[in-house]
């Protein structure tokens, strides 16, 4: 049946991507939680954009809204040929770190659907 193919390849990886995405909702939520508690705070707000891999409207989509799930980003805008992804980010003390960390997202994600 074509409608299954593939599923057996994609159900690991959707439960390895579940287990990541739960791991990464829990340290956003603590580093957001602990620095709104605790002065001084230690935000550095800004915005990014990011280089997409993501191709498709359903991949961007889903993309753009795993990091607007997760505490202390928010997908902002998409660029009219759809490969940038704006981003709005609470802490932006560490780009580089940041930036791979939403790569990391984005490559785990589209595995989904690849």
């Amino acid at each position: 049946m074509p409608a299954l193919a593939g599923y057996a390849q994609r159900l690991p990886r959707l439960v390895r991507f579940v287990g990541f995405f739960l791991k990464e909702l829990v340290l956003a939520n603590w580093k957001v939680s602990y620095d709104i508690v605790t002065p001084p705070w230690y935000m550095k707000p800004g915005v990014i954009a990011m280089p997409l891999e993501a191709r498709t409207e359903i991949e961007i989509a889903f993309v753009a809204n795993l990091i607007s799930l997760t505490p202390g980003t928010l997908s902002l805008d998409v660029s009219d040929d759809r490969r940038v992804l704006y981003i709005h980010a609470m802490f932006l003390d560490d780009e580089p770190a940041l930036r791979r960390s939403l790569a990391e997202l984005e490559r785990r994600a589209l595995a989904l659907f690849r």
